[in-house]
């Protein structure tokens, strides 16, 4: 049940799952009889795994910890979903088994298998479709937009995160709202038009602010203090806004105390990137050696091309603070985990 494909689906077929989703028909009972009952109980521990799966993942990166979910997936996940259950209990449990979908698929996409990380995505929508859970359809919708990102599929961007402010509109916490708008922030930053950027920008600034982490559903962790910033600043220095891209990045660094290290090292390369542009190299290549602590230990592609990106921009510069990081980063690069 859980293979993949060994290409990426790009074109229309790439948007027809987030068509599908959003448009009818809706799925009307999901019952099913099985031998198996499914209870309640069941559907909490899948909850649980979860929760234990995506702070592995935090901690790791998505290398080592994909394969432990595939596993969990197909011993424990599969005989549930061809159990038997009425429709409410069927609904919950494809919600929890599409949050564990999810995050196979965010664990692929981190350990560079992208055709296998979407057609992960594409399935969790469906399971999202079946659950009814507007809510959780549209964070699936905002995996594949940061998927479409880091393939520079920037329409797609744009295209997904539309779909999912439209499609779950007023099922969406604010935590979620705010991140499709700073996707779609940094898209248009990519693509050139300032404006619609901007607009994306104060929109999300405006929606972070009714951000209460104690409501919000469980896969909106992520949304941390600082991401915003850490977002607005990846986004302006597109634009070529140095000065205001450092002050978001060094805002975004100032609230990461909180922050799980994979996030600390995202915006540690983001205010390293700044400082490289703006040619204060000592504080750049500096950033960057805290930076390559955050991330020791981590097996990660993201990690990875985030490092490897800082290090392209400092390999310009030759000076003495820049040749050391070039040498750690080599190293660390080289280390067998």
């Amino acid at each position: 049940m859980f293979l993949a494909g060994a290409s990426m689906i790009d074109g229309p077929a790439a948007i027809a799952p987030v068509f599908e989703w959003e448009n009818p028909p809706h799925e009307i009972d999901v019952s099913r009889r099985g031998t198996r009952p499914v209870q309640m109980d069941d559907v909490q521990i899948l909850k649980d795994a979860r929760k234990r799966y995506e702070q592995m993942y935090r901690r790791v990166g998505g290398v080592p910890v994909r394969p432990r979910i595939v596993a969990f997936l197909n011993t424990s996940v599969t005989p549930l979903l061809k159990g038997g259950h009425d429709d409410r209990v069927g609904r919950e449990l494809f919600r929890a088994a599409g949050g564990l979908v999810a995050l196979a698929g965010f664990c692929a996409y981190d350990s560079d298998r992208q055709a296998l990380s979407q057609r992960y995505l594409f399935h969790a929508l469906r399971m999202a479709k079946a659950s009814g859970n507007l809510a959780f359809g549209g964070y699936v919708v905002a995996l594949l937009a940061n998927q479409a990102m880091s393939r520079a599929r920037y329409r797609y961007v744009i295209q997904y995160c539309e779909t999912a402010l439209r499609g779950a509109r007023g099922h969406l916490s604010p935590a979620l709202v705010t991140d499709l708008h700073t996707l779609q922030a940094k898209a248009y930053a990519r693509v050139g038009d300032r404006a619609s950027c901007h607009a994306h920008l104060r929109r999300s600034e405006v929606t972070a602010s009714r951000i209460r982490h104690d409501e919000e559903p469980p896969e909106t962790g992520y949304v941390q203090p600082g991401l915003l910033e850490c977002q607005h600043a990846e986004a302006l220095r597109r634009l070529g806004d140095l000065m205001a891209a450092q002050e978001y990045a060094e805002e975004a660094l100032r609230s990461s105390d909180g922050c799980h290290l994979r996030g600390q090292t995202h915006r540690l390369a983001t205010l390293a990137l700044v400082l490289a542009e703006r040619g204060e190299l000592d504080q750049a290549a500096a950033t960057a050696e805290i930076m390559l602590e955050r991330a020791e230990g981590m097996e990660s592609g993201r990690i990875a091309e985030r490092i490897g990106t800082v290090a392209a921009a400092l390999r310009a510069f030759d000076a003495r603070p820049v040749r050391e990081f070039l040498a750690r980063a080599g190293q660390q690069a080289r280390m067998p985990l």
